[in-house]
């Protein structure tokens, strides 16, 4: 009987020799006559214990991990196979503590299924929510995204179904689905490991978002540094295509829906949806001044929907069981299941995907299980290079849009950085203003000049000349930048500077900041 193994085919996996794996694994079995079927699939987002090898047994599929090519033989002489005992064993993949306490919605089918096999998406109630939003009005369906709550998970939180609704009563005779892929952001890796461990999730929530708003083409706009995200994406609209999935008849209605994936050029601004849309234009990636919102002038100056790819991925499960379940999620204005993506100095650094309301502290002490060094937690920054440097004394701070914001910071796309006490918060607020710096567009003033100024007062500081002035100096400058700039970059940067100057006092005295090293 053949035996299917698992071995996952996320770049976080490969990163770690899960492709050197598969190929010893296979060799092996070749040389010892054993039957075996490996199947690619996605990463489970545990990724301290990848490269993560599963055996489908009569047991259920029992894990191996983290498995480096020099464990293979010893593997196969345990006889894991059928999923007897070895060093590497983990026992059955669902019961390992930091999946097990999960609610995975977004995520259910990531790491279980081959991701470019539409049978196995189907076999797992995959187009279940797609097969519902055929049998509705336009409207129901955004009524139904509205009720669930469903906020933008790329990080402005705006209420997906309200920004649906305008596109749906826009006036246009083409409108367009555009997915923000474009993930840029520190420690985050949500994004990419949807487009190459579920693809199909994503085909549908666009296809459900094309059905709600009028709109008959998508596209996805994701980085040039996902290059396995990309492929996976393209063969899965592949197939997706030659399954009536997408094209003039989706699923033999009389809906037309069909999509492609375009690539950027690298540029964070690009993740800011004005920028984004020039991009896809051919155009120089610049901020663009609202209004017109992109809802009523969008891609090509049409009606056009630009929602992150995690958004879209909540709304098969949204229109599948229905918005009461989904809204029966979280806490506050923040509800359903968010993806934390856990990154830095950590010991367990992976995805998890929970209802809104954990606290900071049991994100980072309990899942994350503290720092890999083994040293004190001394900053943990959430929402990318934008975000604010949270100290311990925030930690009781519930993970909730609202929340965060009362306490001065922003939830972003969800990612959780954490810093020990070695980290200088100085030369972290220096690189906030030198990352604006770099990446700002140019459109704005504050944002172009001011980090440039903001990374030069900082230098100051460092040198000790007159310390106490350009203290006040960077405040103000931060509050020029936060309400004068055209968008997040210029707008958010002052959120790492000042909450790493207010709360982290003692780095910002005069001391070598050590950037040459860098």
């Amino acid at each position: 009987m053949t035996v299917k193994i698992y071995v996952p085919l996320d770049s976080g996996s490969v990163a770690l020799g899960a492709d050197e794996v598969a190929t010893a694994i296979a060799a092996t079995a070749a040389k010892r006559g054993e039957d075996v079927k490996i199947v690619r699939n996605g990463s489970f987002g545990m990724y301290w214990l990848e490269p993560m090898v599963e055996v489908e047994t009569s047991r259920g599929r029992l894990a191996y991990g983290p498995v480096a090519v020099e464990d293979v033989d010893s593997l196969f002489d345990a006889g894991f196979l059928n999923g007897s005992d070895h060093k590497r064993y983990l026992g059955h993949t669902q019961d390992i503590p930091f999946l097990k306490a999960q609610t995975r919605l977004t995520f259910q089918r990531c790491g279980i299924i081959d991701p470019v096999s539409l049978d196995d998406y189907r076999a797992n109630d995959g187009l279940k929510g797609l097969e519902n939003a055929l049998k509705m009005t336009s409207e129901d369906i955004v009524k139904a995204v509205t009720g669930s709550g469903l906020r933008g998970r790329g990080g402005a939180g705006f209420p997906t179904g309200i920004k649906w609704n305008t596109v749906r009563q826009a006036p246009g005779d083409q409108k367009y689905i555009v997915c923000n892929a474009d993930e840029g952001d520190s420690g985050t890796f949500a994004d990419r490991m949807i487009m190459e461990g579920e693809p199909f999730v994503l085909i549908e929530g666009m296809i459900i978002a094309g059905l709600a708003t009028g709109a008959t083409k998508g596209y996805v706009y994701t980085r040039s540094e996902y290059p396995d995200a990309i492929r996976i994406m393209n063969e899965a609209i592949e197939v997706a295509r030659a399954n009536k999935l997408l094209g003039p008849k989706v699923l033999g209605s009389d809906y037309a829906f069909d999509m492609e994936v375009r690539m950027g050029a690298g540029a964070y601004v690009c993740g800011e949806e004005t920028s984004l849309l020039n991009s896809m234009e051919g155009k120089r990636g610049v901020v663009r001044a609202k209004p017109p919102l992109p809802a009523l002038e969008g891609f090509m100056a049409r009606p056009t929907v630009v929602n992150n790819v995690i958004s879209l991925c909540s709304v098969p499960v949204i229109l599948e069981k229905g918005a009461e379940y989904y809204r029966d999620f979280g806490m506050g204005r923040s509800r359903g299941t968010i993806p934390i993506q856990i990154a830095g100095n950590v010991k367990h650094g992976g995805l998890y995907e929970t209802a809104f309301g954990l606290t900071l502290g049991e994100i980072v002490d309990q899942i994350g299980g503290g720092t890999a060094s083994g040293r004190p937690v001394k900053a943990v920054q959430v929402g990318g290079p934008l975000g604010a440097y949270f100290p311990r004394e925030l930690f009781d701070t519930p993970f909730d849009y609202e929340a965060f914001a009362k306490a001065d910071g922003l939830i972003g796309h969800a990612g959780v950085v954490v810093f020990d006490d070695s980290v200088d918060m100085m030369k972290q607020a220096r690189f906030a203003m030198e990352f604006c710096a770099i990446e700002s567009c140019g459109k704005c003033t504050p944002c172009r000049i001011g980090s440039t100024r903001g990374t030069e007062v900082v230098d100051k500081i460092a040198r000790g000349e007159d310390p106490e002035m350009q203290k006040e100096l960077l405040a103000d400058l931060c509050e020029t930048m936060k309400f004068g700039s055209l968008c997040a970059l210029g707008g958010f940067t002052p959120y790492p500077v000042m909450s790493a100057l207010t709360h982290f006092p003692d780095d910002f005295k005069p001391h070598a900041l050590d950037i040459a090293a860098e």
